[in-house]
């Protein structure tokens, strides 16, 4: 059963930082294109960052570039997001996604991720 876990959220100040860890349960886990998108109340869900199978290719969101950094660690199933210099903006639920294919390209649709975590909310007060 596939299944994706994240945590690391809770509620924080503006500037400070939290790192998010997404645990999957998945075979051949570095077969899996990776990423992290959030959702804001009222609003769509949205990219934030992803990454390759290998993590040579990198690719964020503009508003998230300079402060937030993706890595994954293939021997451990597990992706992380650090977030540096959190603002209100960036209050959500983050979720954790996998894309049961090798890209070498970003890949920012939403549609295009199989497999969904359950989301861990981060609030940042201003």
């Amino acid at each position: 059963q596939v299944q994706l876990v994240e945590s690391g959220g809770g509620l924080v100040q503006a500037g400070d930082s939290l790192r998010l860890s997404c645990a999957a349960a998945l075979q051949n886990f570095g077969y899996y294109h990776m990423a992290w998108f959030r959702q804001a109340p009222g609003l769509e869900r949205e990219f934030v960052a992803d990454i390759s199978w290998n993590g040579i290719y990198i690719d964020y969101a503009d508003s998230v570039k300079g402060r937030f950094t993706i890595r994954r660690d293939n021997a451990k199933n597990t992706v992380s997001l650090q977030m540096n210099s959190l603002k209100p903006e960036d209050t959500a639920v983050y979720y954790c996604a996998a894309k049961n294919q090798r890209s070498y390209y970003p890949v920012r649709g939403a549609s295009e991720y199989d497999y969904w975590g359950q989301g861990t909310q981060v609030t940042v007060a201003s």
